[in-house]
């Protein structure tokens, strides 16, 4: 008997791991099922899993108007990433620590989407004063990141660390602080679908994790 319950429960586990690794589609009735991805609408990252149509996505929590310049002198927008979906992270040039890792991780986003328009790169520099949009381009330059894919802000201060806390929720317990008078340096990277959801988070350290996210943002392309 003892036998036949472990085999049982073998079978159990596989089908559920099965289960877990399907696609979720619509149903034959045409009935919506749930998204692939969690949605994310606070610090504590508990999911919310919706159907695409659900009322509750009209006053979930998405990622503000904003504002700041990129490497090329641009102004970058909420309407710059309209319907595209895209990758948030925080950075500083001069970072001699996570940033470079973090840079390296971020490039292989960068080649695998290289050729889709649909998706994007946004790091947030958290020393504004220091990265001008001169020293962002250089920075760019130096590391082969492409303006059409992978934007650079700069802009004011206190909207990069407001929206880094309240939309991104990038608090102290997800990184390192600078310094006394900087904001934390978190590695990880926040994965925004088409209507300014989040719908991930990535320790941009990690080759799993950042092979996770390469997986789950053609999971977001599918919806």
């Amino acid at each position: 008997m003892k036998k036949w319950l472990n085999l049982i429960n073998v079978l159990i586990a596989a089908l559920a791991v099965q289960f877990v690794a399907m696609p979720v589609t619509a149903h034959p009735s045409g009935e919506l099922a749930l998204a692939e991805l969690p949605y994310y609408g606070s610090a504590d990252f508990t999911p919310h899993w919706f159907k695409p149509d659900s009322p509750e996505l009209a006053g979930f929590h998405q990622v503000p108007a904003f504002s700041f310049t990129d490497q090329q002198g641009e102004i970058v927008t909420q309407n710059t990433v309209k319907d595209k979906i895209y990758v948030a992270s925080f950075f500083f040039t001069r970072c001699p620590g996570i940033c470079p890792r973090m840079k390296s991780q971020l490039s292989k986003v960068q080649s695998e989407f290289i050729d889709d328009d649909d998706v994007m790169i946004l790091s947030h520099s958290i020393q504004p004063g220091n990265d001008t949009v001169e020293v962002l381009q250089q920075y760019a330059k130096k590391n082969h990141i492409d303006a059409a894919k992978w934007l650079l802000v700069t802009g004011e201060r206190e909207q990069i660390y407001s929206l880094a806390k309240k939309a991104y929720f990038a608090n102290e317990d997800l990184g390192e602080y600078v310094s006394k008078e900087d904001f934390l340096h978190t590695e990880n990277l926040v994965l925004v679908d088409k209507n300014r959801h989040i719908r991930g988070i990535y320790n941009g350290l990690n080759n799993t994790s950042v092979a996770n996210l390469i997986t789950d943002i053609k999971r977001l392309i599918g919806e």
